[in-house]
């Protein structure tokens, strides 16, 4: 890997996250709250999800402490405190963000936390190995033991998994889910 590689990885986060950003400018607490039928997530669940998993997984790699606490979770008024990966589509259908303008502003923190750190990995670290195959059983299964296979998950794979492509699979879901409540998607 090399500054190409690191600049190219934190511009396609810049325009992920701006997808973001202009999704939840252009809904409103209702729409992102909205259950369309049992079995269903709300937005509210896509967005908390990635954003909650991302905050959490970036130490992994070397970067930043996760900022979400108890206080976070009050300030956006999370009916379910908790990424929900581990978690049913039954529980996490419940998910509701109450405050959803301190949801953004903890967005952009996340957001900027996560450029700010992927800006900053030297190259060669991009090659580092986070964790070796064969992987736990939780992991097994993931996008990221895909991509990583029997040559163990590096900062790279890690990153373009755990962050990036996990970014663009929610904003699909967010995009679909606009759709459910009369939106438009946020790309042609």
């Amino acid at each position: 890997m090399d500054i190409e590689y690191r600049d190219q990885f934190v511009r396609r986060l810049q325009t992920v996250h701006g997808l973001y950003y202009e999704a939840c400018d252009t809904m409103t607490q209702d729409q992102v709250n909205y259950v369309e039928k049992p079995g269903v997530l709300p937005i509210a669940f896509s967005l908390v999800h990635i954003v909650l998993m991302i905050d959490s997984t970036l130490w992994v790699a070397g970067g930043p402490a996760p900022l979400f606490n108890e206080e976070w979770a009050k300030k956006m008024g999370l009916a379910i405190a908790d990424h929900g990966k581990e978690l049913s589509v039954e529980e996490m259908m419940h998910q509701k963000i109450d405050n959803f303008e301190e949801f953004k502003k903890f967005m952009r923190l996340v957001f900027t936390n996560t450029e700010n750190f992927i800006g900053s990995i030297e190259p060669a670290d991009f090659s580092r190995v986070l964790l070796s195959y064969p992987y736990p059983e939780k992991v097994a299964k993931t996008f990221s033991a895909r991509m990583g296979r029997e040559d163990g998950i590096t900062v790279s794979v890690a990153m373009e998994c755990w962050v990036y492509q996990h970014l663009l699979r929610h904003m699909g879901e967010i995009e679909h889910a606009r759709g459910l409540v009369g939106l438009e998607g946020m790309t042609s």
